[in-house]
């Protein structure tokens, strides 16, 4: 129960963010399209395949048809606006599973190998470097070659070629953690080992994933958009930002918007988890929160600063042929 002097952790978090523009900018860009992901096919999912061959590559800003038709239309006259909202829920759908599958698993078992040592921590490590060791593009291009390139097998196959990343990181941690005074007590009190990891180790450990993961979902998107460019992804009638790219590189000098558009999207949505990513590194940690929390100077202080700077030269010869004439 917190009391009047302290300050809740989710109001310290916002107050946190409102102060870095950067960190404040791509939380809104994230936000707009979870948005999107979420009421897009509901709201949208019949408008996005919708055809109008009196709309066909309409240019962007074309409303004679319809608002729908802010971002243009493609070759089949779909609206591109529409498709691009329904097309983050399904990019979404894929990104956002696979990483929290492969944290969990790979968090769970790099702490488990990390605290215990010995022949488990061997083993795990042996079996991540033999999953690295295959390119994460070029293994998901051979599975799902050879399977259904369906939205399930697209998760199952990027959850595993990413759950080393997580399983080496924490399997770091955890074997510094294991050394800790505080560690040596709770075991010493009898604590069980699965208990020491979930309530010493985990929770420092958790940070480091955590921005692990956010980073990853930058990585585990792109590479269902690669896979969808290469026609092994997403498969229509469903709809993706990388399905959109490939199905616009063929008209890019005729109708650049078609691909231009989801390739934006793509684009902004990786920088921004990217950035608030980097922020929720510096505020998680408490060694670095300094540089959020430090006063900025506006550009009043600025200005004035330098005016004081450049008028200090000019009053000390002044002063020092006073001292001469006394």
């Amino acid at each position: 129960m917190t009391t009047a002097n302290e300050t809740p952790r989710r109001a310290r978090w916002l107050h946190l963010l409102r102060r870095d523009r950067m960190a404040s900018a791509a939380a809104v860009v994230l936000l707009l399209v979870g948005l999107c992901a979420l009421l897009g096919p509901m709201l949208l999912g019949d408008l996005a395949r919708e055809q109008n061959l009196r709309a066909i590559n309409l240019r962007p800003l074309s409303t004679d048809e319809g608002w729908e038709f802010l971002l243009g239309s493609d070759s089949l006259g779909r609206s591109v606006l529409a498709r691009l909202i329904v097309a983050a829920g399904t990019t979404l759908a894929v990104a956002v599973p696979a990483v929290l599958l492969s944290l969990l698993i790979g968090s769970l078992w790099g702490m488990w190998a990390g605290f215990h040592r010995g022949w488990r921590e061997n083993v795990s490590m042996r079996i991540a470097d033999v999953i690295l060791s295959f390119p994460s593009l070029l293994l998901a291009v051979v599975v799902l070659y050879v399977f259904d390139p369906s939205v399930a097998n697209i998760i199952a196959v990027l959850a595993l070629a990413r759950i080393p990343v997580y399983l080496r990181t924490a399997r770091a941690e955890s074997a510094e953690l294991r050394s800790r005074l505080f560690v040596d007590a709770a075991r010493t009190f009898g604590t069980g080992n699965w208990a020491v990891i979930r309530r010493h180790v985990a929770p420092v450990v958790a940070p480091t994933l955590l921005t692990v993961a956010a980073v990853d979902f930058c990585f585990v998107m792109l590479t269902e958009s690669s896979l969808s460019f290469l026609g092994i992804g997403i498969q229509p009638p469903d709809v993706s930002w990388g399905l959109m790219v490939a199905q616009g590189r063929q008209e890019l000098q005729t109708a650049w918007w078609i691909a231009v558009f989801p390739g934006l999207a793509i684009i902004l949505t990786t920088v921004s988890a990217t950035v608030l990513a980097s922020w929720a590194r510096i505020a998680g940690d408490p060694a670095q929160r300094w540089r959020l929390t430090a006063p900025r100077r506006g550009r009043r202080d600025r200005k004035a600063a330098a005016a004081a700077a450049a008028a200090a030269p000019a009053q000390a010869p002044t002063e020092a042929a006073g001292k001469e004439s006394a």
